[in-house]
């Protein structure tokens, strides 16, 4: 990063490829969508690279883009929920997530749609929690939430899940 800032600007292409795979499955959790994830991902690394004089050393850059991720996904979803109400169709929410290792295609398919029916901020605290193993002090810093708040928004989106994944969800 520092030879990025130094003027090699062609050397970002080497950190959009290490933080690419990790974004972009992010990105396909909280959107639901492979070509609104390619979007956010896209956006970030855009917005990341004319930012780059305001990249702070003492922070991962990994960190630093994921902030701004976080914040074009919140955007994005957003923006679709204006757009229209529509939900994402079950093949589409199969296509845009690679899924959990040692799931089979109907537990994928049961927690995609569990995770869609949650809120976005709810999503976004358990995909960075449990889809990229991200502690509470990380993802407060990302978002800008208070550690206590992500912890409680947490348990009650991993009971929430709990519930729907059980079938004792009400129809909402």
């Amino acid at each position: 990063m520092a030879r990025v800032r130094a003027g090699e600007t062609s050397l970002f292409r080497l950190l959009v490829e290490r933080h690419r795979p990790r974004a972009l499955r992010f990105a396909r959790w909280m959107l639901g969508s492979p070509e609104d994830a390619e979007d956010a991902v896209q956006e970030a690394f855009v917005r990341a690279f004319r930012a780059l004089d305001r990249y702070q050393e003492r922070e991962t850059f990994g960190g630093w883009l994921f902030r701004i991720l976080v914040n074009r996904c919140r955007s994005a979803a957003a923006r679709r929920k204006r757009e229209s109400a529509r939900r994402v169709p079950e093949a589409a929410m199969l296509d845009a997530v690679a899924g959990p290792e040692g799931l089979c295609d109907d537990d994928r398919l049961a927690m995609m749609q569990a995770l869609m029916r949650l809120d976005a901020r709810s999503r976004e605290v358990i995909l960075l929690r449990y889809g990229d193993g991200l502690g509470f002090e990380e993802i407060a810093r990302l978002t800008g939430d208070g550690v206590s708040a992500l912890k409680m928004r947490a348990a009650r989106a991993r009971s929430r899940l709990k519930e729907l994944l059980d079938g004792n969800a009400t129809h909402e």
